[in-house]
């Protein structure tokens, strides 16, 4: 479908990196709907300069057939370079890495880092550059618009990093101070793939295939990055693969919506262990249930009795019981 680097994608739709959600059995579970890459949980360059254990963790994932982006953030291009070999020498399954320049939380942007770089379009050519000294694989950036709305420099990041040898932008079309509010800015993005040389992905409230079809054919953009839309709706992917292969859209079922989440929480189980995985599941396994009938109990028991995997099959036989769902 398109290139990083050399690295073929095969498929348009890709999973963004979450903080707390994107762990290597969350990828594991959501790759068998169709993604053409998965990218981790961003990790902090000095957390690996520093050997943090936490941050190690967070590179310790298998070759299981995904193709796995690193993502990283920082704000000075020397220490993105040392952390860069760093992840290298630790972890041989690593496709590529990403750049954080789009994460607008306090206590990142507060460091220089994540979205607060699109203030300097120079530095986040520096770091590219300085990233492709120490490697041979590709790198990309995941960007905003901007830090707020009089200072909108995604045109002048993409070229910096374009320049300094990225292989492909991401982009979310709102600005730092925007956070996840609002609309996304759409229109300011509109044919932004055709001023460009490298393969263009968007991101931002994409939660149906037509908002993701939608914002594909206004930005021209190669792909999609899904990021809260697939939570709990990995039928997501499926779909918007179905679209692009010109193949009838599926439907999903509640007792498929209660397989799949099961299989997400066993992948948790495998990567995590059973305590640390359930802690996770509970913010994400309501996700599953959204829209269907009388299901605001059975996601108020699934964020508080869910300790155990036997309290998924018990509170979910529960519910099923009671509205005679066989």
């Amino acid at each position: 479908m398109f290139k990083i680097g050399n690295i073929e994608i095969k498929n348009k739709v890709v999973l963004a990196p979450m903080a707390g959600v994107t762990s290597f059995g969350y990828r594991k579970f959501m790759s068998q709907f169709g993604l053409g890459y998965v990218v981790t949980e961003m990790i902090s360059d000095m957390g690996l300069i520093y050997g943090n254990k936490e941050t190690l963790s967070y590179l310790k994932f298998e070759n299981s057939g995904l193709t796995t982006c690193v993502q990283l953030f920082g704000s000075d291009p020397t220490n993105m370079a040392k952390a860069v070999k760093i992840a290298e020498s630790l972890n041989p399954n690593i496709a590529f890495f990403d750049v954080n320049m789009g994460c607008p939380v306090n206590k990142v942007t507060k460091t220089g880092a994540g979205s607060a770089l699109m203030n300097n379009p120079k530095l986040c050519g520096e770091i590219v550059k300085a990233i492709k000294e120490v490697t041979d694989k590709p790198i990309t950036v995941k960007i905003r618009l901007g830090v707020d709305s009089k200072h909108i420099t995604f045109k002048e990041v993409i070229k910096e990093v374009s320049l300094a040898g990225a292989s492909l932008v991401a982009i979310h079309p709102r600005t730092t101070k925007e956070m996840y509010g609002g609309l996304p800015h759409w229109d300011l993005v509109k044919n932004l793939r055709d001023e460009m040389d490298i393969p263009l992905l968007v991101s931002g409230n994409l939660f149906t295939v037509e908002d993701s079809i939608k914002a594909m054919e206004i930005t021209h953009a190669d792909g999609v990055m899904l990021a809260r839309g697939a939570m709990g709706n990995p039928t997501l992917i499926k779909n918007l693969n179905h679209y692009f292969n010109n193949e009838e859209m599926e439907i999903t079922s509640l007792l498929e919506q209660e397989k799949y989440c099961e299989g997400l929480i066993k992948d948790l189980i495998d990567e995590k262990g059973e305590d640390i995985a359930l802690r996770v599941a509970r913010g994400i396994v309501t996700k599953f249930f959204d829209g269907f009938p009388n299901s605001k109990k059975l996601k108020a028991r699934l964020s508080s009795e869910l300790n155990k995997f036997e309290d998924y099959k018990r509170i979910i036989s529960d519910y099923n019981k009671e509205n005679l769902i066989e």
